[in-house]
């Protein structure tokens, strides 16, 4: 049975039982069970804390909905127990295809270098990774998942949150601590604490189909400008797991969605784009572009992450990825919170980084939006001109825009004319660990990101030996490259991505993004990186 098909049966639970003022209080509850709400309880419970998930259906949604998840995002689900089997039921790809007509302007390759554990992407349909996603939490008995559990209504005090709650049964209330609201676009919490979203919504229409068939074609990313199959508009082709292609058609601004929809209507568009029409129907849909989102993610006690935040529009692959990232910043963050480790204050660096990523994911959005629909007649001009340009300049092709792909977020951190000095390259101080292969002294092959995971996803030292380790702050995992003890670097690949020397050292935020970088580090350097980095100064 496909995971789509699956229902949960929904189960009275003791806090139904309690009567009047008694009700239960949560550290943290979270709305949404989708794969941002699943992989942030996931997260959350592995690192101790007990967490109440509520979901308003009894099954995994419908449609493939999402189907690119970046190299980022499998690294993150590698961290949660589940990436492999992400990997395993994906399809892997990195070549996309830019079409001009019946041309090709040029091919891209998303990971060309070798020595990395994951590829740029995979395709897996959403119904998939949510399943994964559910399989994983059943194995975490500090998550409570609650189907048909619909959020009513919201109160807000100075230290809880108490939500009504909607079920078969009846109402009934609880208490969090932290509400973390991961109830999607239409997010009834967003309604509750009186939140808008700002931004655009933009008028021309896409068409989703998802068709089954037996194709020949490579697993590439292949999209159209004006292909001879529908002139004037632009069109994309994926391929899923289970013969499963993904494809989108640029429509009309003022095409009426009812009729569009309609299979019968359908099937001539792709009969044309394929040659013949061999194929069935798993799932059709229209959408617009919308590139918004709040102007805060943190109301009170509530915090908001994923598509309840933040809206971009399915080209490049931002929406899913992105609410992904909004969950792994979150949770090592509120996890410190609560066991009072960093005070409340850290939780504004969410805001304050994500709120940041989500501008500029909205701005790519919007930039690939004017690219492939324009609506002025000198962004159309522009258009013509770069499509022209591209078929014999690399700068032209540069300057295509088919929907620039997700890539981790990087958050600012400003650096000191020492740091640019003695640095001729390395991740900075506010970007992605970037992964390499490494080997115990054993013989046993590995990556970082492996190691890692090892060192407990917490906060870790990255220490390229030279024979006189500095101990690290109290609580602070430990990579060692080099040394007797250490792990080997056969390729040089570390060393070289990490601008290493013997001496260097990184420190690793729990969800794996650069705080600090030293050439020579101290304790006294790695205490106060390590104090900021929390939220304590």
């Amino acid at each position: 049975m496909a995971p789509s098909k699956i229902q949960f049966g929904y189960r009275r639970h003791a806090d139904q039982d309690r009567a009047g003022a008694d009700i239960a209080e949560h550290p943290v509850v979270v709305v949404g069970a989708g794969p941002v709400g699943l992989s942030f309880a996931i997260d959350l419970a592995q690192r101790g804390q007990p967490v109440l998930l509520l979901d308003d259906a009894d099954r995994i949604g419908e449609g493939s909905r999402a189907i690119c998840f970046s190299k980022r995002s499998l690294e993150y689900w590698d961290r949660l127990g589940i990436g492999q089997r992400m990997v395993d039921k994906g399809v892997v790809w990195s070549v996309g295809k830019i079409f001009h007509g019946a041309s090709l302007l040029y091919q891209f390759n998303l990971l060309p270098e070798q020595g990395h554990k994951r590829p740029a992407f995979i395709n897996l349909q959403q119904f998939y990774a949510e399943a994964y996603l559910v399989d994983r939490v059943r194995e975490l008995p500090a998550i409570d998942l609650r189907w048909r559990n619909k959020v009513t209504a919201l109160e807000q005090r100075n230290d809880l949150a108490v939500l009504t709650i909607e079920t078969p049964d009846g109402p009934y209330r609880v208490a969090a601590k932290y509400v973390i609201a991961c109830d999607g676009a239409r997010s009834s919490l967003r309604q509750l604490v009186g939140a808008e979203f700002s931004g655009k919504v933009f008028e021309d229409q896409f068409l989703i189909a998802d068709v089954r068939m037996t194709a020949e074609f490579p697993t590439e990313r292949w999209f159209w400008f004006d292909p001879p199959f529908h002139a004037g508009r632009s069109a994309l082709l994926h391929k899923q797991p289970d013969n499963i292609w993904r494809i989108d058609l640029q429509l009309h601004p003022d095409a009426d969605p009812v009729v569009e929809k309609r299979p019968e209507n359908v099937r001539p568009r792709i009969a044309r784009m394929l040659g013949h029409d061999k194929f069935d129907f798993e799932w059709i849909s229209l959408y617009k572009f919308r590139c918004r989102r709040m102007d805060k993610f943190i109301h009170g006690r509530v915090i908001f992450a994923g598509d309840s935040a933040h809206q971009v529009s399915p080209f490049g692959a931002r929406g899913a990825n992105s609410g992904l990232e909004d969950a792994e910043n979150l949770a090592w963050k509120l996890d410190r919170v609560l066991k009072n480790l960093s005070p409340e204050a850290l939780l504004e660096s969410y805001h304050a980084e994500r709120s940041a990523a989500a501008d500029e994911n909205i701005r790519e959005s919007t930039r690939s939006t004017d690219f492939m629909a324009p609506v002025s007649r000198q962004e159309a001009r522009l258009r013509r001109a770069v499509l022209s340009l591209a078929r014999e300049t690399e700068f032209g092709k540069r300057m295509i825009n088919g929907g620039r792909l997700s890539v981790p977020s990087i958050y600012q951190s400003p650096l000191s004319s020492a740091d640019a000095e003695i640095w001729r390259g390395g991740p900075q101080p506010g970007t992605s660990m970037p992964d390499a292969p490494v080997a115990a002294r054993a013989g046993d092959a590995m990556f970082l990101t492996d190691a890692f995971v090892k060192a407990g996803t917490r906060f870790t030292l990255l220490a390229f030996s030279n024979g006189a380790a500095v101990d690290p702050p109290d609580g602070v995992g430990v990579i060692r490259i080099g040394g007797d003890d250490g792990l080997s670097d056969p390729q040089g690949l570390a060393t070289r991505r990490y601008d290493a020397e013997p001496g260097t050292a990184y420190l690793l935020r729990p969800d794996g993004y650069v705080a600090a970088r030293f050439k020579y580090p101290t304790r006294s350097a790695l205490d106060a990186a390590l104090a900021r980095a929390c939220g304590m100064n």
